[in-house]
Protein backbone atom coordinates (compact mmCIF):
# COMPACT_ATOMS: atom_id res chain seq x y z
CA UNK A 1 0.00 0.00 0.00
CA UNK A 2 1.42 3.25 -1.02
CA UNK A 3 1.49 6.13 1.08
CA UNK A 4 -1.01 8.45 -0.56
CA UNK A 5 -3.27 4.90 -0.17
CA UNK A 6 -2.42 5.03 3.52
CA UNK A 7 -3.65 8.69 3.85
CA UNK A 8 -6.76 8.25 2.23
CA UNK A 9 -8.02 5.20 4.85
CA UNK A 10 -6.12 7.13 8.07
CA UNK A 11 -7.10 10.56 7.75
CA UNK A 12 -11.19 9.47 7.88
CA UNK A 13 -10.15 6.64 10.33
CA UNK A 14 -9.19 9.33 12.22
CA UNK A 15 -11.78 12.02 11.35
CA UNK A 16 -14.29 9.11 12.93
CA UNK A 17 -12.15 8.35 15.89
CA UNK A 18 -11.64 12.05 17.42
CA UNK A 19 -15.99 12.08 17.77
CA UNK A 20 -15.80 8.65 19.16
CA UNK A 21 -12.89 9.69 21.80
CA UNK A 22 -14.24 13.57 22.55
CA UNK A 23 -17.91 11.20 23.56
CA UNK A 24 -15.67 9.01 26.07
CA UNK A 25 -13.91 11.61 27.63
CA UNK A 26 -16.98 13.75 27.75
CA UNK A 27 -18.24 11.65 30.93
CA UNK A 28 -15.09 13.25 32.52
CA UNK A 29 -14.44 16.19 31.29
CA UNK A 30 -15.86 18.34 28.07
CA UNK A 31 -12.57 18.58 25.95
CA UNK A 32 -12.72 20.93 22.38
CA UNK A 33 -13.42 18.15 19.56
CA UNK A 34 -10.40 19.61 17.27
CA UNK A 35 -8.21 18.98 20.26
CA UNK A 36 -8.37 15.09 19.26
CA UNK A 37 -8.37 15.93 15.55
CA UNK A 38 -5.16 17.88 16.55
CA UNK A 39 -3.48 14.74 18.49
CA UNK A 40 -4.56 11.84 16.05
CA UNK A 41 -2.97 13.76 13.66
CA UNK A 42 0.28 14.22 15.53
CA UNK A 43 -0.08 10.25 16.16
CA UNK A 44 -0.17 8.95 12.65
CA UNK A 45 2.13 11.95 11.24
CA UNK A 46 6.23 12.01 10.97
CA UNK A 47 6.38 13.24 14.55
CA UNK A 48 4.07 9.94 15.64
CA UNK A 49 3.90 6.52 13.69
CA UNK A 50 4.67 8.31 10.46
CA UNK A 51 2.19 6.41 8.80
CA UNK A 52 0.73 9.73 7.03
CA UNK A 53 3.36 12.25 5.94
CA UNK A 54 2.56 15.98 4.48
CA UNK A 55 1.42 15.63 0.69
CA UNK A 56 0.63 18.16 -2.37
CA UNK A 57 -2.99 16.72 -2.18
CA UNK A 58 -3.42 16.97 1.71
CA UNK A 59 -1.96 20.61 1.78
CA UNK A 60 -4.78 21.26 -0.65
CA UNK A 61 -7.33 19.19 1.35
CA UNK A 62 -6.29 21.60 4.50
CA UNK A 63 -6.27 24.80 3.04
CA UNK A 64 -10.07 23.96 1.18
CA UNK A 65 -10.72 22.87 4.98
CA UNK A 66 -9.20 26.13 6.18
CA UNK A 67 -11.76 28.23 3.78
CA UNK A 68 -14.68 25.85 4.57
CA UNK A 69 -14.08 26.66 8.70
CA UNK A 70 -13.67 30.92 8.13
CA UNK A 71 -16.73 30.82 5.91
CA UNK A 72 -18.74 28.72 8.83
CA UNK A 73 -17.58 31.87 11.55
CA UNK A 74 -18.83 34.24 9.03
CA UNK A 75 -21.93 32.28 8.15
CA UNK A 76 -22.94 32.77 11.55
CA UNK A 77 -22.74 36.54 11.58
CA UNK A 78 -25.39 38.53 11.28
CA UNK A 79 -24.05 41.99 10.06
CA UNK A 80 -26.65 43.90 11.82
CA UNK A 81 -25.49 42.53 14.99
CA UNK A 82 -22.17 44.76 14.70
CA UNK A 83 -23.88 47.97 14.07
CA UNK A 84 -24.06 50.84 16.97
CA UNK A 85 -22.63 50.96 20.02
CA UNK A 86 -22.37 47.13 20.46
CA UNK A 87 -20.39 46.95 17.33
CA UNK A 88 -18.18 49.77 17.55
CA UNK A 89 -17.27 48.41 21.26
CA UNK A 90 -15.94 45.41 20.06
CA UNK A 91 -14.15 47.13 17.62
CA UNK A 92 -12.64 49.06 20.45
CA UNK A 93 -11.78 45.79 22.68
CA UNK A 94 -9.83 44.89 19.55
CA UNK A 95 -8.17 48.17 19.23
CA UNK A 96 -7.10 47.84 22.82
CA UNK A 97 -5.69 43.52 21.93
CA UNK A 98 -3.90 45.14 19.04
CA UNK A 99 -2.17 47.78 21.43
CA UNK A 100 -1.31 44.69 23.75
CA UNK A 101 -0.17 42.41 20.65
CA UNK A 102 2.27 45.31 19.23
CA UNK A 103 3.72 45.38 22.79
CA UNK A 104 4.33 41.75 23.24
CA UNK A 105 5.64 41.78 19.45
CA UNK A 106 8.17 43.47 20.15
CA UNK A 107 8.89 41.78 23.51
CA UNK A 108 9.17 38.59 21.72
CA UNK A 109 10.22 38.63 17.94
CA UNK A 110 13.62 38.92 16.73
CA UNK A 111 13.20 41.53 14.43
CA UNK A 112 10.43 44.26 13.44
CA UNK A 113 9.28 42.14 10.76
CA UNK A 114 8.71 39.71 12.95
CA UNK A 115 7.03 41.59 15.61
CA UNK A 116 4.74 42.67 13.36
CA UNK A 117 3.86 39.02 12.61
CA UNK A 118 3.44 37.71 16.19
CA UNK A 119 1.35 41.13 17.16
CA UNK A 120 -1.25 39.96 14.22
CA UNK A 121 -1.35 36.35 15.38
CA UNK A 122 -1.99 37.41 18.88
CA UNK A 123 -4.93 39.65 17.84
CA UNK A 124 -7.15 37.06 16.64
CA UNK A 125 -10.02 34.44 17.67
CA UNK A 126 -10.82 31.14 16.30
CA UNK A 127 -14.91 32.32 16.02
CA UNK A 128 -15.05 29.18 13.91
CA UNK A 129 -14.01 26.79 16.37
CA UNK A 130 -15.47 28.20 18.75
CA UNK A 131 -18.80 27.89 17.36
CA UNK A 132 -19.71 24.49 17.41
CA UNK A 133 -18.83 24.92 21.23
CA UNK A 134 -20.50 27.60 22.05
CA UNK A 135 -23.58 25.60 20.16
CA UNK A 136 -22.91 22.68 21.67
CA UNK A 137 -22.97 24.56 25.18
CA UNK A 138 -26.12 26.33 24.37
CA UNK A 139 -24.58 29.41 24.71
CA UNK A 140 -25.10 31.24 20.85
CA UNK A 141 -27.90 32.66 21.46
CA UNK A 142 -27.91 33.56 24.82
CA UNK A 143 -26.57 37.92 25.97
CA UNK A 144 -23.49 36.07 27.18
CA UNK A 145 -22.78 34.06 23.56
CA UNK A 146 -24.02 36.90 21.46
CA UNK A 147 -21.55 39.38 23.45
CA UNK A 148 -18.52 36.42 22.74
CA UNK A 149 -19.41 36.19 19.15
CA UNK A 150 -19.81 39.66 18.48
CA UNK A 151 -15.87 39.97 19.58
CA UNK A 152 -15.04 37.01 17.71
CA UNK A 153 -16.15 38.12 14.71
CA UNK A 154 -14.45 41.68 15.08
CA UNK A 155 -11.13 39.14 16.20
CA UNK A 156 -11.59 37.11 13.33
CA UNK A 157 -11.69 39.72 10.49
CA UNK A 158 -9.76 42.64 11.58
CA UNK A 159 -6.57 40.18 11.61
CA UNK A 160 -7.38 38.99 8.24
CA UNK A 161 -7.80 42.91 7.10
CA UNK A 162 -4.28 43.51 8.52
CA UNK A 163 -2.64 40.29 7.21
CA UNK A 164 -3.74 41.69 3.73
CA UNK A 165 -2.53 45.14 3.87
CA UNK A 166 0.54 44.33 5.98
CA UNK A 167 1.64 40.96 5.50
CA UNK A 168 0.72 40.81 1.37
CA UNK A 169 3.88 41.33 0.03
CA UNK A 170 2.92 45.12 -1.00
CA UNK A 171 3.35 48.82 0.50
CA UNK A 172 0.64 49.17 2.77
CA UNK A 173 -0.56 51.87 1.01
CA UNK A 174 -0.87 49.46 -2.03
CA UNK A 175 -2.39 46.77 -0.29
CA UNK A 176 -4.73 49.49 1.68
CA UNK A 177 -5.72 49.88 -2.05
CA UNK A 178 -6.44 46.67 -3.38
CA UNK A 179 -8.57 46.08 -0.05
CA UNK A 180 -10.88 48.74 -0.86
CA UNK A 181 -11.29 47.12 -4.30
CA UNK A 182 -12.07 43.88 -2.56
CA UNK A 183 -14.59 45.59 0.13
CA UNK A 184 -16.23 47.76 -2.96
CA UNK A 185 -16.96 44.63 -4.69
CA UNK A 186 -18.01 42.84 -1.83
CA UNK A 187 -20.08 45.57 -0.69
CA UNK A 188 -22.24 45.61 -4.15
CA UNK A 189 -22.54 41.58 -4.01
CA UNK A 190 -24.22 42.46 -0.34
CA UNK A 191 -26.12 45.44 -2.11
CA UNK A 192 -27.68 43.08 -4.77
CA UNK A 193 -28.54 40.23 -2.18
CA UNK A 194 -30.40 42.23 -0.25
CA UNK A 195 -32.51 43.59 -2.88
CA UNK A 196 -35.92 42.87 -3.57
CA UNK A 197 -37.67 39.34 -3.06
CA UNK A 198 -35.33 36.37 -5.18
CA UNK A 199 -38.36 34.33 -5.74
CA UNK A 200 -36.26 32.36 -8.20
CA UNK A 201 -33.75 31.25 -5.85
CA UNK A 202 -36.39 30.69 -3.18
CA UNK A 203 -38.13 28.07 -5.72
CA UNK A 204 -35.36 26.45 -6.75
CA UNK A 205 -34.37 25.91 -3.66
CA UNK A 206 -37.52 24.13 -2.49
CA UNK A 207 -37.56 21.87 -5.52
CA UNK A 208 -34.31 21.10 -4.73
CA UNK A 209 -33.69 21.00 -0.99
CA UNK A 210 -34.65 17.18 -0.97
CA UNK A 211 -33.05 16.08 -4.24
CA UNK A 212 -30.12 15.47 -5.32
CA UNK A 213 -29.96 18.61 -7.45
CA UNK A 214 -29.38 20.55 -3.64
CA UNK A 215 -29.38 23.99 -5.79
CA UNK A 216 -28.93 25.90 -2.21
CA UNK A 217 -25.58 23.88 -1.15
CA UNK A 218 -24.29 24.31 -4.62
CA UNK A 219 -25.21 27.98 -5.16
CA UNK A 220 -23.49 28.68 -1.45
CA UNK A 221 -20.27 26.76 -2.71
CA UNK A 222 -19.87 28.97 -5.94
CA UNK A 223 -20.24 32.12 -3.46
CA UNK A 224 -17.22 30.67 -1.61
CA UNK A 225 -15.38 29.80 -4.66
CA UNK A 226 -15.99 33.05 -6.49
CA UNK A 227 -14.80 35.11 -3.32
CA UNK A 228 -12.06 33.05 -2.45
CA UNK A 229 -10.87 33.14 -6.20
CA UNK A 230 -11.39 36.78 -6.48
CA UNK A 231 -9.59 37.57 -3.12
CA UNK A 232 -6.40 35.54 -4.25
CA UNK A 233 -7.21 37.72 -7.84
CA UNK A 234 -6.65 40.48 -5.97
CA UNK A 235 -3.55 39.52 -3.63
CA UNK A 236 -6.06 39.59 -0.79
CA UNK A 237 -5.27 36.67 1.85
CA UNK A 238 -8.39 34.22 1.27
CA UNK A 239 -9.79 33.99 4.16
CA UNK A 240 -10.79 37.19 4.33
CA UNK A 241 -12.75 36.17 0.99
CA UNK A 242 -13.86 33.07 2.68
CA UNK A 243 -15.37 34.75 5.71
CA UNK A 244 -17.04 37.19 3.47
CA UNK A 245 -18.67 34.77 1.72
CA UNK A 246 -19.93 33.17 4.73
CA UNK A 247 -21.40 36.10 5.53
CA UNK A 248 -22.69 37.11 1.80
CA UNK A 249 -24.56 33.40 1.96
CA UNK A 250 -26.17 34.33 4.96
CA UNK A 251 -27.43 37.69 3.36
CA UNK A 252 -28.16 35.98 -0.02
CA UNK A 253 -30.72 33.49 1.72
CA UNK A 254 -32.36 35.09 4.43
CA UNK A 255 -36.32 35.83 4.26
CA UNK A 256 -36.74 32.14 2.99
CA UNK A 257 -38.64 29.85 4.77
CA UNK A 258 -37.19 29.35 8.78
CA UNK A 259 -37.42 25.45 8.28
CA UNK A 260 -36.03 25.51 5.00
CA UNK A 261 -33.20 27.52 5.98
CA UNK A 262 -32.32 24.94 9.14
CA UNK A 263 -32.27 22.48 6.49
CA UNK A 264 -30.00 24.21 4.70
CA UNK A 265 -27.65 25.15 7.76
CA UNK A 266 -27.71 21.41 8.71
CA UNK A 267 -26.02 20.51 5.06
CA UNK A 268 -23.87 23.11 5.38
CA UNK A 269 -22.36 21.86 9.00
CA UNK A 270 -22.19 18.55 7.34
CA UNK A 271 -20.28 19.15 4.75
CA UNK A 272 -17.76 21.90 6.24
CA UNK A 273 -17.64 19.85 9.82
CA UNK A 274 -18.49 16.34 8.71
CA UNK A 275 -15.61 16.74 6.29
CA UNK A 276 -13.43 19.73 5.40
CA UNK A 277 -13.05 21.30 8.72
CA UNK A 278 -11.65 18.05 10.07
CA UNK A 279 -8.89 17.57 7.43
CA UNK A 280 -7.95 20.74 8.14
CA UNK A 281 -7.47 19.93 12.22
CA UNK A 282 -5.85 16.36 11.58
CA UNK A 283 -3.44 17.84 8.72
CA UNK A 284 -2.41 20.43 11.56
CA UNK A 285 -1.31 17.47 13.75
CA UNK A 286 0.35 15.60 10.60
CA UNK A 287 2.61 18.75 9.81
CA UNK A 288 3.18 19.77 13.12
CA UNK A 289 6.91 19.72 13.70
CA UNK A 290 6.20 18.16 17.42
CA UNK A 291 9.94 16.42 17.90
CA UNK A 292 11.82 19.40 16.65
CA UNK A 293 9.95 21.28 18.98
CA UNK A 294 10.36 19.10 21.63
CA UNK A 295 13.89 19.20 20.79
CA UNK A 296 14.45 22.53 20.94
CA UNK A 297 14.47 23.92 24.61
CA UNK A 298 14.31 27.85 23.75
CA UNK A 299 11.51 26.85 21.26
CA UNK A 300 9.59 24.32 23.67
CA UNK A 301 9.86 27.03 27.00
CA UNK A 302 8.25 29.58 24.60
CA UNK A 303 5.10 27.84 24.13
CA UNK A 304 3.94 28.89 27.85
CA UNK A 305 5.10 32.07 27.63
CA UNK A 306 2.53 32.83 24.08
CA UNK A 307 -0.19 31.17 25.78
CA UNK A 308 0.11 33.58 28.28
CA UNK A 309 0.19 36.50 25.83
CA UNK A 310 -2.59 34.88 24.31
CA UNK A 311 -4.28 35.06 26.89
CA UNK A 312 -3.25 38.41 28.30
CA UNK A 313 -3.73 40.06 24.60
CA UNK A 314 -7.21 38.77 24.13
CA UNK A 315 -8.88 38.26 27.81
CA UNK A 316 -8.16 41.10 28.93
CA UNK A 317 -10.24 43.11 26.59
CA UNK A 318 -12.74 39.88 26.43
CA UNK A 319 -12.75 40.52 30.32
CA UNK A 320 -13.60 44.02 30.10
CA UNK A 321 -16.48 43.74 26.58
CA UNK A 322 -18.53 41.19 28.84
CA UNK A 323 -20.25 44.64 30.57
CA UNK A 324 -19.72 46.21 33.68
CA UNK A 325 -22.82 44.14 35.53
CA UNK A 326 -21.56 41.06 33.83
CA UNK A 327 -21.06 38.07 36.67
CA UNK A 328 -17.63 36.98 37.18
CA UNK A 329 -18.43 33.57 35.67
CA UNK A 330 -19.64 35.29 32.78
CA UNK A 331 -16.45 37.67 32.60
CA UNK A 332 -14.14 34.47 33.14
CA UNK A 333 -16.16 32.89 29.79
CA UNK A 334 -15.88 35.49 27.62
CA UNK A 335 -12.26 36.21 28.40
CA UNK A 336 -10.90 32.89 27.74
CA UNK A 337 -13.65 31.68 24.72
CA UNK A 338 -12.03 35.22 23.24
CA UNK A 339 -8.24 34.35 23.45
CA UNK A 340 -9.20 31.14 22.29
CA UNK A 341 -6.98 31.01 18.94
CA UNK A 342 -5.46 28.26 16.46
CA UNK A 343 -6.34 29.05 12.62
CA UNK A 344 -5.24 32.25 12.05
CA UNK A 345 -2.16 31.48 13.57
CA UNK A 346 -1.19 28.82 11.53
CA UNK A 347 -1.75 31.39 8.52
CA UNK A 348 0.33 34.18 9.86
CA UNK A 349 2.79 31.65 10.76
CA UNK A 350 3.02 30.26 7.80
CA UNK A 351 3.41 33.58 5.85
CA UNK A 352 6.14 34.16 8.31
CA UNK A 353 8.45 31.02 7.63
CA UNK A 354 7.23 31.66 3.84
CA UNK A 355 9.03 35.03 3.30
CA UNK A 356 11.88 33.62 6.19
CA UNK A 357 10.95 36.70 9.17
CA UNK A 358 9.79 33.68 11.32
CA UNK A 359 12.16 30.63 12.46
CA UNK A 360 10.46 27.29 12.42
CA UNK A 361 11.01 26.48 15.57
CA UNK A 362 9.97 29.87 16.56
CA UNK A 363 6.60 29.29 14.59
CA UNK A 364 6.17 25.77 16.09
CA UNK A 365 5.84 27.51 19.38
CA UNK A 366 3.25 30.19 18.24
CA UNK A 367 1.64 27.10 16.94
CA UNK A 368 1.90 24.86 19.69
CA UNK A 369 0.43 27.90 22.45
CA UNK A 370 -2.42 27.87 19.67
CA UNK A 371 -3.12 24.23 20.67
CA UNK A 372 -3.11 24.83 24.18
CA UNK A 373 -5.40 27.76 24.08
CA UNK A 374 -7.93 25.81 21.96
CA UNK A 375 -7.22 23.07 24.52
CA UNK A 376 -6.90 24.38 27.53
CA UNK A 377 -9.31 27.91 26.99
CA UNK A 378 -12.68 26.84 26.10
CA UNK A 379 -12.27 23.89 28.71
CA UNK A 380 -11.85 26.32 31.41
CA UNK A 381 -14.27 28.72 30.22
CA UNK A 382 -17.34 26.16 30.50
CA UNK A 383 -16.25 24.75 34.02
CA UNK A 384 -19.10 24.94 36.32
CA UNK A 385 -21.57 25.82 33.97
CA UNK A 386 -24.43 24.36 33.23
CA UNK A 387 -26.02 24.13 29.88
CA UNK A 388 -27.74 27.27 29.21
CA UNK A 389 -31.80 26.86 27.82
CA UNK A 390 -32.72 29.01 25.59
CA UNK A 391 -35.29 29.74 23.06
CA UNK A 392 -33.73 29.10 19.90
CA UNK A 393 -34.78 31.91 17.28
CA UNK A 394 -33.12 33.16 14.76
CA UNK A 395 -31.37 35.86 14.32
Amino acid sequence: MTDAELSTLLIPLAAVIAPLLAALVARVLVVPLVVFEIGLGMLLGPSGLGWVSDSPILDALSQIGLAALFFMAGNEINPSSLRGTAGRSALGWWGLSAVLALGAGFALGPSPEAAVLIAVALTGTALGTLMPILRDAGLSRTPLGKAIIRTGTVGEFAPLVAVSVFLSGRQPLAGTIVLLGFALIAVLAFWLAQRGPHDWLRRMVSLTLHTSGQFAVRFVLLILAALVVLALALGVDFLLGAFTAGMLARAVLQGGDPEELRVIEAKLDSVAFGFLVPVFFIATGVTFPLASLIADPAALALVPVFALAMLLVRGIPGWLGAGRDAPTSDRRTAALCTATTLPLVIAVTGIGTTHGVLEESLAAAMVGAAMLTVLLFPMLALLGRQKERTVQTAH
